[in-house]
């Protein structure tokens, strides 16, 4: 009866470090899901920016989105080069070249010089400023009133926002539209270097203001601020014979950061005095 009790007790004993062990294991999970949420939402909008791309008085053009597919041979010689090339324009221009070295050019060689190219572009850092550049003011004095006021967003005159790039750098077009898309890819924002809001525009969306109370709305257009790498070559077309492929060499590294406002989005802050 002893040793049944005894052999009871070991059993116990053994259920419960599995259960310690089993929670132990699922901690980390829950950790890794909570910090996973707060990465995915980290650039949803907050509740008090709104989308003006219905309201906003001016047209706004927003930068072409379209990937360029290499073709066949594009793709051949990108792919086999020792540093990565994701520059568009770069894609296209050799999308557009005519390389075809006879199949018995037997001990021909031969070098194409295309020159220094802005080639990748790594993100390292990308940030928010939901209110990067006031845009407007509207105000409403309810001190001497006698019943609450409602205030509106109501956009008076017209207020072109720009982005930047925060230093001097060569290909400063290429180096806009990698960034461009690599925010793009990464956050789902609408970013641009260029955006304006037109006189007029006004949200539907209203505050109250009380009595003996001065009200503001400040509204702001939200921007990205991105910093990363942006890598250089210079690139050649290396033909031997009937093989052709790229030579890229001097590769240097930059580190450059950006400013891209928010394309047709207002962040709207309401203060009371």
């Amino acid at each position: 009866m002893k040793g049944l009790v005894n052999d009871m007790g070991i059993i116990k004993r053994l259920i419960f470090l599995m259960l310690v062990t089993f929670i132990c294991t699922l901690i980390p999970s829950y950790s890794f899901a909570a910090e996973k949420e707060e990465t995915e939402n980290e650039f949803s909008l907050p509740k008090n920016v709104f989308s003006l791309t219905k309201e906003n008085t001016h047209k706004n053009t927003l930068e072409d989105e379209s990937s360029i597919e290499p073709s066949d041979l594009t793709k051949e010689l990108i792919d086999d080069t020792s540093v990565k090339i994701t520059n568009q324009n770069m894609i296209k221009m050799l999308n557009e070249t005519s390389l075809k070295p006879s199949p018995i050019s037997f001990g021909y060689r031969g070098m194409i010089y295309l020159g220094r190219w802005a080639l990748n572009y790594e993100s390292k850092e990308t940030t928010v400023n939901w209110e990067y550049q006031q845009v407007n003011t509207n105000e409403l004095n309810n001190i001497g009133g006698n019943h609450e006021e409602l205030l509106q967003y109501v956009q008076q005159g017209d207020k072109e926002v720009n982005g930047v790039l925060t230093s001097k750098i060569a290909k400063p077009d290429d180096v806009r539209q990698m960034m461009l898309t690599a925010v793009k890819q990464a956050t789902d924002l609408p970013v641009t270097f260029q955006t304006k809001v037109g006189n007029n525009t006004k949200k539907s969306n209203k505050y109250n203001v009380p009595v003996k109370k001065h009200g503001f709305l400040h509204a702001y257009v939200p921007a990205v601020h991105e910093k990363g790498n942006i890598t250089f070559g210079e690139v050649y077309v290396q033909l031997k014979g009937s093989k052709k492929s790229l030579l890229i060499k001097n590769v240097t590294k930059q580190t450059i950061g950006a400013w891209m406002p928010l394309h047709d989005h207002v962040s709207i802050h309401v203060q009371l005095q």
